[in-house]
């Protein structure tokens, strides 16, 4: 019996990275995508040119899908017409697709950005923490899992929403060694929600088994994904790395994107000289945001 996969937002780079990870003997794997797959074609693999925003063309993709993986979408910042558009009416779209095709599963591409705000010493309780988004594509992502609840809750589905951190072959950075979800880990992820078989809505968090995560992987052992790799084996190899440490309470899970805003409320409020701070501070780390 062929088993099939649909894998929305196929050409970007998660989904790049996760293609070879996919493959299995009588697989069928749809990539879909408005840019063709990047690189040579794997076995198994079919393309369909188009949006997530066109419901034709998803009601066709969806039909006798097992399991959608929905990464479609802008994956930073836009103006907010264009967040609604593909983030937000595009998971509409994707999902009522799969229901009317009789989808049982999807996978959807949350983000750390929709809790983005919280220091990361307030992250790593097992229960599932409320949005607090540090920008419009944090708000965004926190639609697409409430999309996910309704649908698995109104019309029995599976429903996965993986609040993703930094996928990338190996972590480059320090913020990175907490927040790096492998391309292998990231396709146990898949197959872990392939092999569900009981309705309900599961936000996860997509990170690795990283010794100096910031976050709690318990939701996800609940839908059976058990990462296998660590970013610390590559720790030596970066530059400041140190030792595993605590959580800074300084450092928030968004990282430059939720500092943005408090760097913008402190100089639109300057502290008065007698409660100003030591001028001997370390400075912020600034590497790029997941």
């Amino acid at each position: 019996m062929t088993d099939r996969l649909l894998l929305t937002g196929a050409s970007g780079r998660v989904g790049s990275l996760l293609r070879p990870h996919l493959i299995r003997p009588g697989r069928e794997v749809r990539l879909l995508d408005p840019a063709p797959p990047r690189g040579a074609p794997h076995p198994g693999e079919i393309h369909l040119s188009g949006s997530v925003t066109d419901p034709d063309l998803m009601a066709a993709a969806c039909k006798d899908i097992d399991l959608v993986v929905h990464l479609g979408g802008h994956a930073g910042e836009r103006p907010w017409r264009d967040l609604l558009e593909v983030n937000i009416h595009g998971t509409y779209v994707v999902l009522e697709a799969a229901r009317k095709q009789g989808v049982r599963r999807v996978l959807l591409a949350s983000s750390a950005h929709v809790v983005g705000m919280l220091a990361t010493t307030e992250t790593g309780a097992d229960t599932v923490l409320p949005p607090r988004p540090d920008t419009l594509y944090g708000v965004s992502k926190a639609a697409v899992e409430a999309l996910g609840s309704h649908y698995a809750d109104a019309y029995g589905m599976a429903v996965v929403s993986a609040r993703i951190g930094t996928v990338d072959p190996a972590p480059d950075s320090v913020r990175s060694l907490s927040t790096w979800l492998s391309p292998g880990d990231a396709a146990r992820l898949v197959e872990a929600c392939r092999a569900l078989t009981r309705p309900g809505h599961h936000i996860v968090w997509g990170v690795s088994a990283n010794r100096r995560r910031w976050v709690s992987l318990a939701a996800g052992e609940t839908i059976g994904y058990r990462p296998a790799d660590d970013a610390e084996r590559f720790a030596v190899q970066i530059p400041g790395a140190g030792s595993p440490g605590p959580a800074d309470p300084a450092v928030r899970i968004g990282g430059p994107w939720a500092d943005q805003w408090a760097d913008e409320w402190a100089d639109q409020h300057p502290r008065h000289p007698a409660h100003s701070e030591p001028q001997n501070e370390p400075q912020k780390e600034t590497t790029a945001p997941w």
